[in-house]
């Protein structure tokens, strides 16, 4: 069982960056594929970034990455998500993500979630 816990998230004005964490349990972060998808009110959820198990590879919406960057620690057992230029349109909840399959954690979302942390961008 792969227990997720994100970190974070907070309130900033736009054009600031922040670099949002998942932290996990044991030795998952060399076992499975990571992601981070986000959903703001009233919409769907939807794909922001994934990365390999072995770090090596990334994925982006469009593959086009834009002004977030994936990347991990395995000594720390730790994701993260540095977003920069923040926009208002980037307000969501942000979930971290982890699978065996790369293609469900770069897609739709694969089998283990987090509880999301909380992105607020004002203008």
């Amino acid at each position: 069982q792969v227990q997720l816990v994100e970190s974070g998230g907070g309130l900033v004005q736009a054009g600031e960056s922040l670099r949002l964490s998942c932290a996990a349990n044991g030795r998952a972060l060399g076992i499975y594929n990571w992601g981070w998808f986000r959903q703001a009110p009233g919409k769907e959820r939807e794909f922001v970034a994934a990365i390999s198990k072995s770090g090596g590879t990334t994925y982006y919406p469009n593959n086009k990455k834009g002004r977030f960057t994936i990347s991990k620690d395995n000594a720390k057992n730790t994701v993260f998500l540095q977003m920069d230029r923040l926009k208002p349109e980037d307000t969501a909840v942000y979930y971290c993500n982890a699978d065996i399959n790369i293609v469900a954690v770069s897609t739709t979302g694969g089998s283990y979630w987090g509880q999301g942390t909380q992105v607020t961008v004002s203008s």
